[in-house]
């Protein structure tokens, strides 16, 4: 039995401290993109600009098909299960403010992250890990070209850009698909239906929206990024760490959208 838990003990250790050496390659990551995109350009390394275009092309408007099927689905879901529940207490009139609320300040945000986690995320993660096993991440050393400018920094911009640009899209969308089902059910009209959603938001709660997607699209490239440096073992090990990579994004994610959920309405 001691001897089980001295096993058990030294494998929680090993993994937390893999898992510390992981967040701490992360910062740097962060740090070294930060720094490149600031001072790039006076190093004669500019992060260049037809990088973020392709990613940002990759990212958000090859994502906006899938992205705009799930989220009418979600806004229809949201506003079957909320007249179904406020029927309880005969408040359907008022499932309007449920939804937009539910929409803008969570569920958007969160689907559209999840979403690139498993769409872009995992592609920049299988992308590094095959060039990893290629040798063309030391190539580009050799070459002189910094890796971090030429392979993260692009991504983070365009993910830093293009994820809340996709949640306001979400924001529409799922909002448009609720409309349609309450005032398809409750005989309301549709500018009626607008007007309370109009009504139910506000600034804060659109910013609130839009802050956490930004922070997503932070922790999926880095998460991205650093399981497809960790690549080991050939095309096993790429499909490996690519799946690490999803789960860790999205556990990420949820885990973040939880404490900030907490943090902002204290």
């Amino acid at each position: 039995m001691p001897g089980r838990l001295s096993g058990l003990a030294e494998r929680v250790g090993r993994a937390t401290l893999q898992g510390l050496d992981e967040v701490g390659f992360a910062a740097v990551l962060l740090g070294e993109s930060l720094y490149w995109l600031v001072l790039g350009r006076r190093k004669r390394q500019p992060v260049r600009v037809s990088s973020v275009f392709r990613q940002a092309r990759e990212i958000g408007i090859d994502a906006i098909p899938i992205l705009t099927l799930l989220t009418f689905t979600i806004g229809v879901m949201l506003a079957i299960q909320g007249i179904y529940t406020l029927r309880t207490f005969g408040a359907e009139s008022r499932v309007a403010t449920g939804i937009a609320l539910s929409v803008v300040r969570e569920f958007s945000s969160l689907i559209t992250g999840v979403l690139i986690a498993g769409r872009s995320g995992s592609a920049l993660a299988a992308r590094l890990g095959t060039m990893k096993i290629n040798q063309e991440i030391d190539a580009l050393t050799v070459m002189g070209i910094e890796p971090v400018r030429y392979l993260v920094a692009p991504p983070l911009v365009a993910m830093v850009v293009m994820v809340p640009a996709l949640t306001m899209w979400s924001h529409l969308v799922a909002l448009f698909g609720a409309g349609l089902y309450v005032t398809s059910t409750q005989g309301i009209s549709f500018g009626a239906y607008v007007s309370q959603v109009v009504e139910a938001l506000g600034l804060g709660d659109l910013s609130h929206g839009l802050a956490k997607s930004a922070i997503f699209a932070v922790l999926i490239t880095l998460v991205g990024v650093v399981n497809g440096a960790l690549v080991t073992g050939g095309a096993e090990g790429v499909g490996r760490m690519t799946t690490r990579s999803v789960v860790h994004a999205i556990s990420a994610i949820v885990i973040t959208d939880m404490i900030f959920a907490f943090a902002v309405t204290r």
